[in-house]
């Protein structure tokens, strides 16, 4: 298993096309991501669960995958988030 900490940095945060993104790059791997704030985790693959976060700008989470391929998986998802979801600014 693998554990990383990002911080959300685009303006919107996880809103509807950014959580979309997260949850199709997080579905191309067998491994399973569970992304946590606080006390509460959710499954990565769930667009449901990803947007009942609300993760706004400077959000703190924590990015946890496990299996076959979870350093790809991690490291597409945290490419991801660092990219601002192709949002820029």
């Amino acid at each position: 298993m693998l554990e990383r900490n990002v911080t959300i940095a685009n303006k919107l945060g996880l809103h509807a096309r950014a959580a979309s993104k997260l949850v199709k790059a997080a579905n191309q791997f067998a491994s399973t991501l569970r992304i946590q704030i606080g006390d509460k985790v959710v499954d990565g693959k769930s667009i449901m669960s990803v947007m009942l976060l609300a993760a706004t700008q400077g959000t703190h989470v924590v990015l946890r995958t496990e299996g076959p391929d979870e350093q790809q998986a991690m490291s597409a998802v945290v490419a991801l988030i660092d990219d601002r979801f192709g949002e820029g600014g």
